[in-house]
């Protein structure tokens, strides 16, 4: 594939400032998960403008675009999300988010304006390539069963050969890319357990079942599942983050719930732990009188990126930004839904610096001080464009 560089960096500069328009609008016009109808119309409308893209609306509040190229080529998908998260925002700037209790925490506001702009770019570039790219503007990314499985099953992902995702990220550097081969992201299940005792006054224990002691022993010992029942060298997390039970200081509760989050990398491992919780829940239950329920929800699985996709982007990001910006991170044991595609197509999944410490920009994702140092767009698009013209480039070229 042919492009001249001078082109492609006029390009990049003349769309830039739509991208950070783009973005500071998102910004300040959040919708969370499953609630994505402006931002949807938005991404939608702004696409029309470019003319010369497909556009479909396969589900209520997703957008996807097809660029086809000069001729028959490889099929390439990129993926955006578009939701934001159900928190109140305490930046002062000028995009701040408008809508109480809504916030772009988690930095799907940047990935939406980047897509767009990449969408731009190669529309500009669409007689240098053949075949087809197909950009994915995805809801609910935040909220499982989240956004991607319906996709998939809508069929945006049939026909395709790779698909690249890629997420700013504060923990590291603006300026630098991180992106490895094999696991990355962790998969992400959920659970609740109700433990049922016998309620009573508490100056009478004994005449009780003490449902919220029985809770507070049963997840005690759910930790035996990491330390005792798994393979040390198996990454696995398992943390209880909600506890609710009782109404009164006087009062024993009848019930009490608690709920958390699974963490695991293998497929096996993940599919033992239900077993290994509800082993834990009935024993702990059972010697104290009382009874249990428990629902375990399977969520996202793992991301775990292709050795040759991630090969090929490794390079283009290498050709652009050098080996000391192109690093590679520890596996995250934080959840992501881009596994749907990557269950449908071999892909990459890969991660943008975006924190500033002489900016102050250092707050975590879903925090409500979260935010970016927007040279991340500026970088981001251009990971982005680059890597879309070599995939095809070498797609093309290798058969797919």
């Amino acid at each position: 594939m042919e492009f001249d560089t001078a082109e492609l960096a006029s390009l990049l500069a003349a769309v830039l400032p739509d991208v950070v328009a783009w973005r500071r609008h998102l910004h300040a016009h959040p919708e969370v998960s499953f609630h994505e109808r402006e931002t949807s119309a938005y991404v939608f409308e702004t696409l029309q403008q470019f003319q010369g893209l497909q556009l479909t609306r396969p589900t209520e509040t997703s957008v996807v675009a097809r660029l086809i190229g000069a001729g028959h080529g490889p099929v390439l998908a990129l993926r955006a999300d578009m939701d934001a998260l159900p928190i109140t925002e305490e930046n002062d700037v000028a995009y701040r988010s408008r809508r109480p209790g809504a916030m772009h925490a988690c930095g799907h506001d940047a990935h939406t304006a980047m897509l767009l702009g990449t969408a731009k770019v190669l529309l500009a570039l669409r007689d240098r390539f053949q075949g087809e790219v197909r950009f994915i503007f995805q809801p609910a990314e935040e909220l499982p069963p989240g956004g991607a499985e319906p996709l998939c099953e809508s069929g945006v992902m049939d026909g395709v050969d790779a698909v690249v995702g890629a997420h700013v990220w504060t923990p590291l550097p603006v300026g630098t890319v991180a992106l490895r081969a094999g696991a990355l992201m962790a998969s992400s299940d959920t659970f609740e357990v109700t433990i049922r005792g016998r309620g009573g006054h508490a100056a009478q224990p004994h005449m009780g079942v003490d449902s919220l002691l029985v809770a507070a022993e049963t997840i005690v010992n759910l930790q035996h599942i990491v330390s005792r029942n798994s393979d040390p060298l198996q990454p696995l997390v398992v943390s209880v983050t909600q506890v609710r039970a009782g109404t009164a200081n006087n009062v024993i509760p009848e019930e009490a719930v608690f709920a958390g989050t699974v963490r695991s990398f293998d497929p096996e491992l993940r599919r033992q732990v239900p077993g290994m919780l509800e082993r834990i829940v009935r024993g702990v239950t059972e010697a104290h009188g009382a009874s249990y329920e428990l629902r375990y929800d399977f969520g996202y699985r793992p991301v775990v990126n292709d050795v040759r996709i991630t090969g090929l982007v490794r390079e283009a990001l290498l050709e652009r930004f050098g080996p000391d910006a192109v690093i590679e991170p520890e596996p995250s044991m934080g959840g992501e839904d881009f596994s749907a595609y990557l269950a449908k197509a071999p892909g990459a999944f890969f991660f943008l610096g975006a924190g500033n410490a002489a900016k102050g920009l250092v707050f975590p994702h879903h925090s409500a001080r979260f935010d970016i140092d927007e040279d991340v767009l500026r970088i981001g698009l251009e990971a982005e464009v680059r890597t879309a013209l070599h995939l095809m480039s070498r797609l093309a070229a290798d058969g797919n």
